[in-house]
This record gives structure tokens, sequence and C-alpha cells, in this order.
């Protein structure tokens, strides 16, 4: 087992250029908690003219990207955004890597030069992710452009400590099947925030084949766990030979809760929230897994089962996760993990278990944003119900933060490296949106 080092030994070991980097991006950030004196939101929704996206007072926002417009490559903006890192550039900018959730059927937004698959009838697997270069001041977009192709249904990822970002595929196809692809998929593939177009698309196979959908990284250990959405997924921590050089491999290995196999909550409430409980980890083997039954053989040696494991997000020393669709009413609960560092257990949490559907609905992409509030974005669809962004105060109380009344989910939550901005796609068709306004503490890191 590779022994834990500290954040300053991680700096060392990944290059002192990335230091500065570590704190910016789609990270928390060590605030006073705007809920020391009973926090309850913004205030209510404003009714928005252009019936786009509901928010509080002194908040607004502008679309800086949309689906078809062009792109400095000669493509355009791609459909289905969904997960999405922000970071820190050098020359007073700022980059969001967005992903895109296509499958192979989908128009990819124009001809992609190279990638990770290349179709059975020739053309190049739609998938991957475009990235925006802004203004950090001023916001504008300066530049769009495809950054990885070949890929399947990029669904959520993830940022690093280095400066790029994670972009999973939510697709277990194999070479040959109906679909069309050529080669095996359910990969995480890595993007530096800082690549000028298309990167090469290198699979990171020993981080597992599955049903991918989030990852973080730990920056205390270099460690980067994973969400699996599956009704009967696990979660995972993958341990790399080379710190921050995930290209060299590593171990998988699956978390088991002592004392507890299934924490969804269906048939009886085994998690309370606020209840803790010790967390080990079992070795995998067979990651690639071409039968798509990591998960199972996971469970089989103890590994406890989440209900659809979507976003996560690492904050000051622990991380949080959505699973969709679990706890007893079925809309959705948010873990706590705790890594044990120095050789002290790792600890899971049940943070928020929802209630009602004004609580939240079916989270799924989540971010912790200032003052260490949750920001989660509801997944669900119907033609009478909303989507909405929640806010979940560091004491666990839910509330409204933006009403979407567009028929499609909100995707890829993530702030400003100050802090001031928070961007957010409109899944389809694709709109990036930024929102400033009177965030709670916010401040320059």
């Amino acid at each position: 087992m590779t022994a834990p080092f500290d954040r300053r030994q991680f700096l060392a070991a990944t290059g002192s250029a990335f230091g500065a980097l570590v704190l910016s991006g789609c990270r928390s950030h060590p605030l006073a908690s705007a809920d020391a004196g009973g926090f309850a939101g913004y205030g209510p929704l404003v009714p928005d003219p252009a019936g786009i996206l509901d928010l509080p007072p002194g908040f607004s926002y502008r679309v800086i990207s949309t689906l078809g417009e062009a792109m400095d490559d000669g493509g355009t903006v791609p459909d289905r955004a969904d997960g999405m890192g922000c970071f820190a550039l050098a020359g007073g900018e700022i980059a969001l890597v967005r992903n895109h959730e296509l499958m192979p059927e989908h128009d990819s937004g124009g001809s992609i030069a190279t990638g990770f698959d290349r179709l059975s009838d020739g053309r190049m697997a739609a998938g991957g992710t475009t990235t925006l270069v802004l203004d950090a001041a001023t916001l504008a977009v300066r530049r769009q452009f495809r950054s990885l192709g070949g890929t399947v249904r990029n669904c959520a990822g993830g940022t690093t400590p280095w400066n790029s970002w994670l972009t999973c595929e939510e697709f277990v196809g194999r070479a040959g099947d109906k679909s069309g692809v050529t080669r095996d998929h359910g990969w995480v593939f890595e993007v530096p925030a800082g690549a000028p177009g298309l990167v090469d698309a290198v699979p990171l196979t020993a981080m597992g084949r599955f049903n991918h959908e989030a990852a973080c990284v730990d920056p205390a250990t270099g460690y980067v766990y994973q969400t699996e959405d599956r009704p009967d997924g696990v979660v995972y921590r993958f341990i790399p030979r080379t710190p921050g050089r995930l290209a060299d491999g590593g171990r998988l290995q699956a978390m088991v809760v002592d004392g507890l196999g299934d924490t969804r909550n269906w048939d009886s409430p085994a998690m309370t929230v606020g209840g803790r409980h010790a967390v080990r980890w079992i070795d995998l083997d067979d990651v690639e897994a071409p039968m798509d039954d990591l998960r199972l053989r996971a469970a089989a040696a103890g590994a406890a089962l989440f209900a659809r494991g979507e976003g996560m997000h690492m904050g000051e020393g622990e991380l949080y996760f959505c699973a969709t669709n679990g706890g007893a009413r079925k809309l959705g609960q948010i873990f706590r993990l705790v890594p044990g560092h120095g050789g002290r257990a790792d600890m899971l949490e049940l943070f928020f278990e929802s209630e009602r559907e004004d609580q939240f609905n079916y989270g799924d992409n989540l971010a912790v944003g200032p003052g260490g509030h949750l920001i989660v974005c509801e997944d669900q669809y119907t033609d009478t119900v909303d989507n909405h962004i929640r806010g979940i105060t560091p004491q666990g109380r839910p509330y409204a933060l933006a009403r979407l009344h567009l028929q499609t989910e909100l995707a890829g939550a993530c702030f400003s490296p100050d802090g001031r901005t928070m961007f957010v796609n409109a899944y389809s068709p694709t709109r990036t949106l930024a929102i400033t306004g009177p965030w709670a503490g916010s401040r320059r890191l």
C-alpha cells in the first residue's frame, strides 16, 4: 500500500509550477460559514423575464456558450453539456473544461481529427470535452474548442490538484457491439486545463472499467475517489503508483462500510443522518472488467452498495458525493467521507437524505461552494416539475438557489478561482451560464 504523504510532498512530486493552482478551479474555499447566524438561503427566487433561470435578489446570469455556436477550431458547440471543471490559467485567464454526454449516433459538432475510437462507419465517436478560455476579470470568452474526442457519454468527472480534468465515460459498450464502437469503453481520460486543442485520448485503464460518474482527488495523498452510476454501484478508490501521474497505473479498491452492506435505505433505515461508520478498502483484481462485473465482484467481497453514485467533490479534508435515488423516499442522499490520514480509519457519514421534493429531487452533480455550502444540481425529468440548484448549509439545511424553466437537467456547477462566479450547464440544448451575485463569504484566494 502506498504510504500517505503530506500536501507539501504532493506538490513537490507533481511539480512546483502546479503549487499555486491547488486551490484554484472548482474547489472549496476555507471561508467562514454563512450558516453561523441561521442562514436559510439568499432570499426568494425572482422570476427570470427570459424564462430560463430564476435567481435570488442581487444575482444575475449571462449565457456564455450555446449549442451550435461557432468554435475557434472550426467546429460548433456540441449538445448535452454535463460535468465541468474550472481552472486558473496564466495571463489573467480561466478555463472551463466541459463534458458532452454524447452517444455514438449523436452529432459531434463537426469532424474530430483525432480521438479514442473511430466508429465502424468511419466517424469519430462524438463524446468528449470542449474547453472555454475566459478573461478572468470580464468573463468574456476568448476562445473555445474541442479538447477530447472519440469517447462516449462523458458524464461527470473531477478536477485534479495539478490542473487537469478527469472526464469519465458512463458507457460500457464493447468493441463490435450494436452501438458501432470499435474499442471497449468505460474509462477515465485526463484533459490538461491548459491544452490548446485536442489531447491524446489515453484511457486510464488501471482506474477501472465501469459505468463511471464522478471523481475527485485528495490533495494530501493523491488518491482518486470515484462514483458509479448504477442502482447497485459501489464507491472506488484508486491509489496511483506515482501520485499526480495517473497513467503510471496503480491499485483500485472498493469501499467497505463496517457492519453495513447497503447504504441505500430503501427497505430499512440502515444509516441515519449524522451517523458515522468506519470504512476500509479492499483491493480489486481484473479491473478492466470485460464482463462489466466489477461492482458485482466488489459487492461479493463485502463492498457497500450505493444508489446511483453521482456527483463527487473534494472539500477541505473531506469529500462529498450524491446517491441520486437513495433514501427512504428515493429522492437522494449526500454522503460525507473523511479520509483517515496518519493511520486513522476513514469515516463515512450520511450527511443529508432528502425527505421532500422541495429539499432536493434526484441530486446529481455536486460542488462545494463559498462558505462550505454544498451546491446540488437536480436531474429529474417531468412535465410539471422544474429542476433546481439546491444549496445545503454546513449544518445540513437545504434552500433553493435557482430554478430552471427548461425541460432539461442542470449539470457541471463549479466556481471560479476567486469564488465570485458560479458556472453551470443547462444540459440540452447546451447552454453554459455564468452566475454572479453576493455569494456568502466569497473572497479572492
